[in-house]
């Protein structure tokens, strides 16, 4: 999924390294795990706990915790039990950095795993390099996540589909399975993630004959969206391609109906929060959203999975659950087969990741380190998300 902002982060995060030891980043509000003893292998993990995207982060780690217990009743990797520890970036590309420096450069960890979002994910990613310690994103969608220009990045992976087949795949549902011809895209200007999907979408909704008859621009934590709607409506649009985040998506949706717009609204899996539907407080009926899971999948492997979540954190899991609990489960299974556990060593054995059965769909690693899966797209019904068909890559 996710985010954006400039990378200006990479050299603050690099100077970081350099900085006395004892300094406290901003960041570093949660802690699940003292350093790691001789017997021990820590896993370092940034997310938002705090801030706009606070579920993300939530659901994530969650998983993630869930992933490594279920590890060490098995036996730990190599002898030694994993331990895990969180670092809050409240949501903040420069937080991110700051965070995953320290992970790596004072704590020590084997493996570095988020963000979940883009712009953090991009952050991390040359902190992760730098230093050889594999990063891994459980859902950062955007294409240059991995890559640094024409380059894969070499320690650099995800377990996500990217931002061209989730845009695509939206594209083609809203035109050849609900048959309409026209639409209008709002996206967030100051988010590479909605930036992305929204010009993918477009593409893709042009190719197959159809128009995008008004493309509006807002920024993220905006309140007011009437004029921009007000802007689409009068375009006469069948649907509204709105590629964010939940908290914006859930506002615009009950602005639209305000404003008298019946039809649906669409986006990608930036919207799959509880908090939307609390929010959007049923506005959003008959919308539509394209993820990387449902609950509803009744493979064992998801159930069983659903039934272990729901057990300890008393919730349904989400997409960024399944997928942070996918990012630790690879991270272990590479650990595993790992020659030893240096990075360059775990880097390997995760770049030979092929046909790995997660939660959220089989995983196979591509030469750019993002994995080849299906997509899932969920409908809106009496404000609750139902799942509607699986698009294959």
């Amino acid at each position: 999924m996710r985010f954006a902002r400039a990378l200006t982060v990479a050299a603050l995060a690099l100077a970081v390294a350099g900085c006395e030891k004892k300094q406290e980043p901003a960041a570093a509000g949660k802690q699940q795990a003292a350093a790691p003893a001789a017997d021990t292998i820590l896993i370092g993990h940034v997310a938002s706990l705090t801030g706009e995207q606070a579920t993300f982060g939530e659901s994530t780690d969650n998983a993630i915790k869930l992933a490594i217990s279920e590890a060490n009743a098995n036996g730990g990797v190599k002898g030694k039990k994993l331990a895990l520890k969180t670092y809050d970036d409240q949501g903040k590309p420069e937080e991110a950095a700051v965070a995953a420096t320290r992970l790596i450069v004072q704590d020590k960890v084997a493996v570095l795993l988020g963000e979940v979002a883009s712009s953090r994910s991009l952050a991390i990613a040359p902190i992760a390099d730098t230093n050889k310690v594999p990063q891994i994103s459980p859902t950062s969608t955007n294409p240059r996540v991995t890559k640094d220009g024409d380059k894969t990045r070499p320690y650099v992976f995800r377990v996500c589909f990217i931002d061209p087949f989730q845009g695509t795949v939206m594209a083609k549902f809203a035109h050849e399975n609900l048959k309409l011809k026209r639409v209008a895209i709002l996206r967030d200007v100051g988010n590479d993630y909605s930036v992305g999907l929204a010009d993918y979408f477009s593409a893709k909704f042009k190719e197959l004959g159809g128009e995008v008859v008004s493309d509006q621009s807002f920024k993220a934590g905006d309140q007011d969206f009437k004029a921009q709607l007000t802007a689409i409506k009068n375009k006469n649009p069948q649907l509204i391609y709105v590629p964010a985040y939940y908290t914006d998506v859930a506002l615009i949706g009950r602005q639209a109906r305000e404003l008298g717009f019946k039809g649906p609204l669409a986006g990608g899996d930036g919207w799959d929060s509880a908090k939307l539907y609390e929010i959007a407080q049923g506005a959003l009926d008959g919308s539509y959203f394209s993820n990387h899971y449902t609950h509803e999948n009744p493979d064992p492997r998801v159930q069983n999975f659903v039934k272990k979540y729901k057990d300890t954190y008393g919730s349904v899991p989400d997409a960024l659950a399944a997928l942070g609990y996918d990012a630790a489960l690879v991270a272990i299974d590479s650990m595993k087969r790992a020659t030893d556990l240096t990075g360059p060593a775990i880097r390997d054995a995760i770049e030979k990741t092929k046909d790995f059965h997660g939660v959220a769909g089989n995983i196979t690693l591509d030469e750019n380190h993002n994995a080849v899966k299906s997509a899932v797209v969920i409908g809106i019904e009496k404000n609750t998300p139902k799942y509607v068909t699986t698009v294959e890559p």
